[in-house]
């Protein structure tokens, strides 16, 4: 199986740090996380990126009743991610956070939370039951990473803002306890996240800095 390149390079870090065992299914959802933004980044007409999320939501869904068809992501999902006890549709359920952001009208908080929640929580909670580990926060992780992650990439910068205050106690309550050592490849994101949601400057600081690295390097030691 050819290996799957993820271009954030904070997330390929937190990747190289997963055992050989549960690197290809980790990559294969951050490869996924990675595509569906894509959807939407380079879409100009919100009804065609509907429709292909559209599509992609059915395909997983598909996963669960029958194999998957010859395209490689799904192939890789299919045979490293669903044997862990991910559902094609737990995963397709994250298509639900991507689709709030399709509506160039203005975002409201709630549909924020609710973004945050289908994208980042799912996307971590999928990563913590093939990593092995459900005893830490790791789904509200994943909604304050998520919002973060919507903060850097947004050109809008009230959206950005709201998205980085919604962001703050969802991590604090997150990051308060000590992670478990299977699922601080996560952890070192959601506190990269963190950092970067109690600043709440704009734009957001550049990823891979030493500062950045080092911090990650932290959490991999000490899950704090």
């Amino acid at each position: 199986m050819a290996e799957t390149i993820i271009a954030d390079p904070e997330r390929a870090l937190a990747l190289s740090y997963v055992p050989r065992e549960g690197r290809a299914g980790l990559a294969a959802l951050w490869a996924l996380d990675e595509m569906l933004g894509a959807i939407l980044r380079s879409g100009r007409d919100p009804m065609v990126s509907q429709l292909r999320l559209t599509w992609w939501h059915d395909a997983l869904c598909r996963l669960d009743q029958a194999p998957p068809p010859a395209q490689p992501l799904l192939t890789q999902l299919a045979s490293a991610v669903l044997p862990s006890g991910v559902t094609g549709a737990a995963l397709a359920a994250m298509i639900e956070g991507w689709e709030v952001l399709v509506d160039p009208d203005p975002i409201p908080d709630d549909a924020l939370v609710d973004y945050a929640d289908a994208r980042g929580g799912g996307l971590f909670a999928a990563a913590g039951v093939m990593l092995g580990s459900a005893r830490d926060p790791v789904r509200l992780a994943g909604q304050g990473w998520a919002l973060v992650d919507l903060a850097r990439h947004s050109g809008d910068p009230a959206l950005a803002a709201r998205a980085l205050a919604l962001a703050v106690p969802l991590l604090d309550k997150a990051m308060a306890v000590r992670w478990h050592r299977v699922v601080r490849p996560m952890g070192m994101l959601a506190r990269l996240a963190m950092m970067d949601a109690r600043a709440g400057t704009l734009p957001l600081p550049q990823q891979g800095s030493p500062a950045r690295v080092l911090r990650m390097l932290r959490h991999r030691a000490t899950g704090r």
